[in-house]
């Protein structure tokens, strides 16, 4: 197959907020492959497809022939075989997202035939815990994991901290709260940084995502503390937050995983 032709459509646009969306994805004439939870897709259109109103100009002159590639965790649950689900952000300034922003249901779209990464938890012992902590679509790799993973009644814990400024960018909310209250293993604790925009007064956490982890909030909800032991923690999103949360959790004994020297701390940057 391919790199450079429009192989799927947008069957579903689904507006979180004015700058964040829920897209999913149908092949065209081809089955979805077979994926892990915590994988990307890459989608791409050419440098002639509009851009959405909302963003800048390019910042620099793009071939109107030429696809545009960038990779997107993938949402979906790794059994959805129907259509791949993506959670996306405005980038006002990016070369893809803007595109990506002005499609509607039934346009065409490029999706790579491989879905590929390694910011999964196959490999990881059935009984080890789970902390998830992400910022914005940070989301997107957690909701493959949770959706295709939780099951009422298993002995292992998750945990998913979501952060962003605003609770109307707490994508998913609804979801993982029906998740938390159907099953007995599942913490969720969403925070915003800017509550006072808030049009409601916000009655949830305030913060940043790493300062959830001293409050005691992810032990308070399992009922015991999350160690190097018995835990393992994913870190997705801002930078920013990813050091922060590191360097804060190196102090409790946590190491920073890589292949030639395993750790329990998995990192997956955006941007």
């Amino acid at each position: 197959m391919s790199n450079r032709e429009f192989n799927a459509y947008i069957s579903q646009k689904i507006s979180v907020s004015p700058e964040i969306i829920i897209l999913r994805i149908v092949p065209d004439g081809w089955d979805l492959p077979e994926f892990d939870p915590g994988q990307y897709a890459v989608l791409g259109l050419p440098g002639s497809a509009p851009r959405v109103e909302l963003s800048d100009a390019d910042e620099s002159p793009v071939d109107p022939d030429k696809f545009i590639l960038r990779a997107y965790s993938v949402a979906s649950a790794s059994r959805q075989k129907e259509y791949l689900e993506l959670y996306v952000t405005l980038v006002r300034s990016g070369a893809l997202t803007p595109r990506l922003f002005a499609l509607n249901p039934g346009d065409k779209i490029h999706l790579a035939p491989k879905i590929k990464g390694v910011f999964t938890i196959n490999e990881l012992p059935s009984d080890l815990n789970l902390v998830l902590m992400g910022t914005g679509t940070g989301l997107a790799p957690y909701m493959s994991m949770i959706r295709s993973c939780i099951r009422p009644g298993e002995k292992r814990k998750f945990a998913v901290v979501h952060g962003a400024r605003h609770s109307w960018d707490l994508g998913y909310r609804s979801e993982l709260m029906t998740i938390r209250n159907i099953t007995d293993n599942l913490a969720y604790i969403p925070i915003i940084s800017r509550p006072k925009l808030e049009m409601v007064p916000w009655a949830g956490e305030v913060g940043y995502v790493q300062q959830v982890w001293d409050r005691n909030l992810i032990s308070d909800q399992w009922g015991f503390q999350p160690t190097p032991e018995n835990t393992h923690v994913f870190l997705c999103g801002n930078p920013g937050m990813i050091e922060s949360a590191v360097t804060l959790l190196a102090s409790h004994g946590f190491k920073e995983h890589s292949k030639r020297s395993p750790g329990e701390v998995h990192l997956e940057k955006y941007w």
